[in-house]
């Protein structure tokens, strides 16, 4: 199924603005989602797509830079289409903090505009913005300011960020962007809890004994270490994304299927979460050499400047919900780079049937995957088939790959543009979600970060991560 038959397509003439386009994440994310949209016809041909960055690059160089990105269409003849998008694409080199790059940006738009005989109101698209409001705003048409996280490093300077937005942009013109909000899982896991109330009328302390979050990877920070060593484990994913998943299992079911509703229960939920001190934390580490000394420690990284650097690459704690569903309910959350395999999960374990007749059997779980495959599986208990009644346990499982082998599903970005052009804020973060999130972790970050934090434990490149982590 394309996006022909999902009815929602963007405007001709849509002009889009990406700052920061030689960098990782317009690389990996940026470009293989407008490319998906455009190849799945969302975007019209007649589209634009303006690069700014400081690099020095050709449209070509770029495009080779992000071909292996992005996937092949459902309909085929991906040169042809891919040779049609980079047509699309005009790059400028420029500084972010003097006028003149955006000034040369403003001329470009104006030519296309001008060449297109574009009068109606045009649509602006940023994952950055500088200068923007200065030299290029668009005082008749409709501007969407995306800002891509971190959104701060912690509590005040995430409200100082917000302060100096609060000027320049409605606060409908900017669109915050966690790009786990944008995945198909998450929208999954709403459905998946209150559509089914069977369901979600075991997700409680009367049913559940944890709740587990894991988000774990087989590589390192390797090309990243300048980034990293500042940013760290806990502000890279467990603040933003793993957060995120955590809220949308835990909170309460949201008055209506709306962006304000869905938003007002994250944050009711939030509230409730215990602010995160050194009590929480469970066990943190750093990746050194693998075991056979083929894989860098993360101080062998040339990127990573300070050899005696102390940044975490891993963390695990433990943390409590305060309200009457989950209180009681200990949550494991586990984040780490170098780790022994590619997951990503959100995993209820249930207490154990402790009387009656099957008193004893294995305790059911229920997952929900988003990687290294999208899949949903619940285990449960059952007798095999022959004349002894022995219990054992099997897995129901939902694999997207498998069900929806014929559909596309769109990629975290693809979904997240498209909504930013429509004004749908339901996968976007409010300012509100930002400050109480930052109150969660900031203790956290100042103990582990600061003169007494505890010491990251050595673990090897490829292993299951430091020693004293929870079953």
């Amino acid at each position: 199924m394309t996006v022909e038959n999902q009815t929602v397509k963007f405007e001709k003439n849509t002009v889009f603005v990406l700052f920061g386009a030689s960098g990782d994440l317009a690389k990996k994310e940026t470009f293989p989602a407008l490319f998906g949209l455009y190849s799945e016809g969302a975007l019209d041909p007649s589209t634009k797509i303006f690069c700014y960055a400081r690099s020095k690059l050709t449209v070509e160089k770029l495009r080779e830079n992000c071909t292996q990105y992005c996937r092949p269409s459902t309909t085929g003849n991906d040169k042809f289409k891919m040779d049609e998008f980079f047509k699309m694409v005009t790059y400028i080199s420029g500084a972010y903090d003097t006028d003149d790059g955006y000034l040369r940006l403003k001329g470009e738009i104006e030519a296309f505009e001008k060449e297109r005989g574009v009068t109606e109101p045009h649509r602006i698209f940023l994952t950055v913005a500088g200068q923007l409001k200065k030299n290029i705003y668009s005082t008749t048409g409709v501007t969407r300011v995306i800002v891509e996280k971190p959104f701060g490093d912690d509590l005040e300077s995430s409200r100082e960020l917000q302060k100096g937005f609060k000027p320049l942009f409605r606060e409908d013109e900017i669109f915050k962007i966690d790009h786990f909000l944008g995945k198909d899982d998450l929208k999954r896991l709403l459905a998946v809890r209150f559509a089914n109330p069977f369901l979600n009328g075991t997700w409680n302390k009367d049913y559940i004994e944890c709740v587990q979050v894991w988000f774990k990877e087989p590589f390192g920070a390797e090309g990243r270490g300048g980034y990293f060593d500042v940013v760290g484990i806990i502000r890279d994913v467990m603040q933003n994304h793993l957060l995120q998943i955590l809220t949308i299992a835990t909170m309460e079911e949201p008055v209506a299927n709306d962006a304000e509703a869905i938003r007002d229960a994250k944050v009711a939920l939030l509230k409730c979460m215990e602010k995160l001190g050194p009590k929480n934390v469970v066990s943190v580490g750093q990746y050194g050499r693998s075991l056979d000394g083929k894989l860098p420690s993360y101080l062998d990284d040339d990127t990573v400047l300070n050899k005696e650097s102390k940044c975490l690459t891993f963390t695990e704690i433990t943390m409590d919900i305060h309200n009457d569903r989950w209180e009681g309910v200990p949550i494991v959350m586990r984040a780490g780079k170098g780790l022994d395999e590619d997951r990503v999960e959100i995993r209820m374990k249930y207490k154990k049937n402790v009387s009656g007749m099957f008193a004893g059997c294995t305790p059911n779980e229920f997952v929900i995957q988003f990687h290294p495959e999208r899949k949903i599986y619940m285990t449960f208990n059952t007798t095999a088939p022959g004349f002894v009644d022995n219990v054992h346990q099997v897995s129901l499982d939902m694999t997207y790959s498998k069900k929806y082998a014929k559909d596309w599903v769109p990629e975290a970005y693809e979904r997240l543009i498209r909504d930013a052009f429509l004004g749908n804020r339901a996968n976007y973060v409010r300012d509100d979600e930002l400050d109480v999130s930052w109150d969660i972790f900031t203790p956290l970050l100042n103990y582990v970060e600061g003169p007494n934090a505890p010491e990251p434990e050595i673990y090897p490149y490829g292993s299951t991560g430091p020693k004293g982590i929870l079953e």
